[in-house]
C-alpha cells in the first residue's frame, strides 16, 4: 500500500473508532441536539410572540430569526465530545498505545474532527427539522442551502479543531468539558443569535459586532431568510473560519506531539 492509502485506511479507522464511541456514550451528542430544541421551544414558542412585539416596533417573525443563530449554537456544543475524547485519549495513555502500532500518526485527531463532523450534520438535520414542524421558513434556494451547509460545515471543522486543541491542554475530562464552555456557550449567548445588534446595550454591542459568531450568523440569515447583510459579512465569516482551523490545527498538532513525545 501507498503512503496515502496508509493515512485513508488509518484514518477510516479512527473515524469508526470515534463513532462507536458516540454510540456508546450518547449522552453528549443528544445535550448538543437538545439544547437548541429547548431554546426553539423557549424563545420561539413561549417567548417568540413577545420578542416579536418588542424589535422593531413588531411585524417581526422571531422564529426565522432565531433559528440560523441555533443552529451555530448546536455546532458549538457539540464540541464538548471531541474535547473530551481528546483529553481522555491524552491522559489514559491511549496515545502512548497507539505509538506503538504502525499508524498515521494525524489520523488520531482527524478521526475526532471526521467523527464530530458526522455527527453535527445529523445534530443538525434534526434541528432544522424540528424548527421547520414548529413554523420555520426559510425561503432559500437550492443553491443558498448548499451555500449555508457549506458554511456549518466549515464552522464544524473550526471549532472542533479548536476544541480539540484545547481538550489535548487539559488535564483531565472534566477539564476539558470546562474550557469549551466559552465556545459552547458563551460566545452563542453573546452574539446576534437572540437580539439584533441594534436592540443590545453598547458594550455587549461592541462585544457581540466584533466576535466570530456574528457574521457567520448573519450569513446563514441572509442564505436561508434573504435578509439584509452587510457587506462583506460573508467574507468575513469565511475568514473567521479559516483562521480558527488554522489555529486549531496547528495548536492540536503541536500538543499532540509534545504529548506524545513525553
Amino acid at each position: 500500500m501507498s503512503t496515502t492509502s496508509y493515512a485513508v485506511a488509518d484514518t477510516a479507522t479512527m473515524l469508526r473508532r470515534n463513532l462507536r464511541h458516540s454510540l456508546r456514550y450518547p449522552s453528549l451528542a443528544a445535550g448538543a441536539i437538545g439544547m437548541p430544541i429547548i431554546m426553539l421551544l423557549l424563545f420561539g414558542l413561549v417567548f417568540g410572540d413577545t420578542f416579536s412585539a418588542g424589535i422593531n416596533g413588531g411585524g417581526f417573525d422571531y422564529l426565522d430569526f432565531l433559528t440560523p443563530g441555533l443552529l451555530l449554537m448546536s455546532i458549538a456544543s457539540g464540541t464538548m465530545s471531541p474535547a473530551i475524547g481528546a483529553a481522555v485519549d491524552m491522559t489514559e495513555g491511549i496515545v502512548a498505545r497507539f505509538r506503538t502500532m504502525a499508524i498515521y500518526r494525524p489520523s488520531v485527531l482527524t478521526g475526532h474532527v471526521l467523527g464530530n463532523v458526522i455527527l453535527t450534520i445529523v445534530s443538525l438535520t434534526l434541528v432544522v427539522g424540528f424548527a421547520v414542524l414548529i413554523g420555520f421558513r426559510p425561503n432559500a434556494s437550492i443553491g443558498d442551502w448548499l451555500l449555508a451547509a457549506g458554511l456549518l460545515i466549515l464552522v464544524t471543522i473550526a471549532l472542533t479543531w479548536f476544541a480539540i486543541a484545547l481538550g489535548l491542554i487539559s488535564k483531565t475530562a472534566e477539564g476539558a468539558s470546562n474550557i469549551v464552555l466559552p465556545i459552547s456557550f458563551v460566545l452563542p449567548f453573546l452574539s446576534n443569535t437572540f437580539l439584533p445588534l441594534e436592540a443590545m446595550p453598547s458594550g455587549i454591542r461592541w462585544f457581540a459586532e466584533y466576535q466570530p459568531f456574528t457574521p457567520i450568523i448573519d450569513s446563514l440569515r441572509h442564505l436561508l431568510l434573504g435578509t439584509p447583510m452587510e457587506s462583506g459579512s460573508g467574507w468575513l465569516a469565511i475568514a473567521w473560519c479559516v483562521a480558527i482551523t488554522v489555529v486549531g490545527y496547528f495548536w492540536a498538532q503541536k500538543s499532540y506531539n509534545k504529548g506524545t513525545a513525553a
